[in-house]
């Protein structure tokens, strides 16, 4: 019996992989491991130009490189039949899958519903897109992971338009959530609108127990066939599925309701749709739209995803935001976090109305039918000229719920920032670090601190020929987000200063001493009061850091 009236056990969903033949599943993961159906094994078949035009969706350098693979080695053509069956999405002879997946054979890919025949023809097909995906291990060797991740096929691999519950596989915002997301040990944890199950993945090597939701049978079916057919590698029993994954039936906050979680993650459906008369959830695409108008999705699940944190608890997510003619990008996201909510938020770029029905038009074919590209072009525009909307934003955001909630609770981490340039990625270990800088300074008072200059940043001095001292100094970070910071002269000689030997107060005193006051009368106008609270900025954003003393 299902444990809540939202619980997804089925293992024969339509049109999905079939995840109720366990022998069969251990075949196909057998027959996979043998071949070196992984990540380094499809790379070293295709070689790097290839393979990087492969992860720009572009497969005829890999289909050239196949050819050549296996004109040059025999030995080849094995695993060159399985990549160009569900990577090419070419189809293939039966006896030549036979052979190259031996324990599974052509016959058991078809009754998971891997594949089928092409009519006419005596070949077969891939009905769904199954490729490696992992991870590499730690600096001290733990963790790592090399899996098989099942899919729809994506645009590139069929005809027509996608099917509206289109299931989508790995993707640049999936990965983007994946290297965003602070990796801690958690109990319990929250994959919400999961998908293909790519978050849970990474969340079941360090959370006890995984809760992945969906609005769609489909995805949740090839979550559950992801799973199982990775039990090993992810340490679930298939057996006892429920002991470490439950997966759940419904929209956003619903099948959840009630229940606290130390991590969500979601890379929800946020991307803004036109709405129109009379449409229902079958005229969606499931994958990006969440049916509501606007950006109200990203807007209720910043107000709401806090309702399900454990106190301490912290959720990460994707999301788009509207950008109203005159206002400042932050100004609609800022009125969503519920008071005495930490929140982080990153926009990473911003685009016109244009750019923005472009992208998704293209990102689900729509632009193969002249008329109808027309017809849905002019749609997005009138919908965001009725909201006065100029621009588009994309981002990272993490909230927290506090610790201990009192009346007059105030946040701890309040920021809203834009970062276009490229960042180190995994940037989760950083966003970490910055979150716990933030605490740190919260029960801590740089004045009585020891700082060093952090040992990835370097110092930029420029100065116009001929000049006595430099017009322009610039501390820049090599690591993490990468930010560069404009230093005063005597903000430059207090970094210059950072030694370890003296506290942050008594260095400002020094500096006090050696260029005048300033004073305005007040602690905070005072040269050490406005000092210090650059200081404390440097060091919120990883340019000094505590000594260990």
């Amino acid at each position: 019996m299902p444990e809540t009236p939202f619980e997804f056990t089925a293992g024969n969903t339509p049109d999905a992989p079939r995840s109720d033949l366990p022998h069969l599943l251990r075949a196909l993961a057998a027959d996979l491991r043998r071949l070196d159906y992984t990540l380094d094994g499809v790379a070293g078949l295709l070689g790097p130009s290839a393979s990087a035009a492969l992860n720009r969706d572009q497969i005829i350098p890999a289909m050239l490189a196949v050819e050549r693979a296996v004109r040059e080695d025999v030995d080849a053509a094995p695993l060159a039949a399985v990549v160009s069956l569900w990577l090419l999405a070419e189809p293939q002879e039966r006896a030549t899958l036979d052979a190259a997946l031996p324990g599974i054979r052509a016959e058991g890919l078809e009754e998971l519903g891997l594949l089928e025949p092409v009519p006419g023809t005596g070949r077969l097909s891939a009905k769904a897109d199954l490729r490696p995906y992992g991870w590499d291990k730690n600096d001290d060797g733990s963790g790592g992971a090399e899996l098989w991740v099942a899919s729809d096929l994506a645009a590139h691999q069929q005809a027509g338009v996608l099917r509206h519950d289109h299931v989508l596989g790995i993707g640049q915002a999936s990965t983007t959530l994946v290297q965003t997301t602070v990796r801690r040990h958690t109990e319990r944890a929250l994959d919400l609108g999961t998908g293909c199950g790519i978050q849970s993945f990474h969340l079941l090597h360090h959370c006890e127990h995984v809760t992945a939701t969906d609005i769609s049978e489909r995805a949740l079916a090839f979550t559950r066939f992801n799973i199982l057919l990775n039990a090993e590698a992810l340490s679930v029993d298939p057996g006892r599925l429920a002991d470490r994954v439950s997966l759940r039936l419904g929209s956003l906050l619903e099948p959840v309701a009630g229940e606290e979680f130390g991590l969500v993650v979601s890379n929800p459906p946020f991307v803004i749709t036109p709405r129109s008369t009379g449409e229902d959830a079958a005229d969606q695409f499931t994958y990006r739209d969440g049916g509501l108008p606007g950006d109200d999705i990203v807007a209720s699940l910043v107000a709401d995803l806090p309702t399900v944190l454990a106190p301490g608890g912290t959720a990460q997510m994707l999301g788009n935001w509207e950008v109203a003619a005159g206002a400042e990008w932050h100004e609609r996201p800022q009125s969503w976090v519920r008071p005495g909510t930490d929140a982080w938020f990153i926009q990473r770029e911003q685009v016109s109305p244009e750019q923005y029905a472009e992208t998704w038009l293209q990102d689900a074919s729509e632009g193969r039918d002249r008329d109808h590209y027309r017809d849905a072009y002019g749609a997005y525009l009138a919908d965001f000229a009725s909201r006065n909307v100029e621009g588009i934003g994309f981002g990272m955001v993490w909230l927290r719920r506090p610790a201990a909630e009192t009346a007059n609770a105030q946040p701890v981490l309040r920021r809203f920032e834009e970062i276009s340039y490229p960042i180190e990625q995994p940037v989760g270990p950083h966003l970490g670090a910055a979150v716990e800088r933030s605490d740190w300074l919260a029960a801590h008072s740089v004045a009585d601190t020891y700082l060093l200059v952090a040992g990835d940043v370097t110092e930029e001095r420029h100065q116009r020929p001929g000049a006595e001292h430099p017009g322009v100094i610039l501390l820049r970070q090599g690591a993490g987000l990468r930010r560069t910071n404009l230093l005063s002269t005597e903000l430059a000689g207090f970094v210059s200063a950072c030694d370890g030997d003296l506290t942050a107060g008594q260095i400002a005193g020094a500096l006090e001493a050696l260029l005048g006051s300033g004073d305005d009368g007040s602690a905070e106008g005072s040269f050490r009061g406005r000092l210090l609270a650059d200081v404390e900025n440097l060091v919120r954003d990883g340019f000094l850091v505590p000594a260990e003393n």
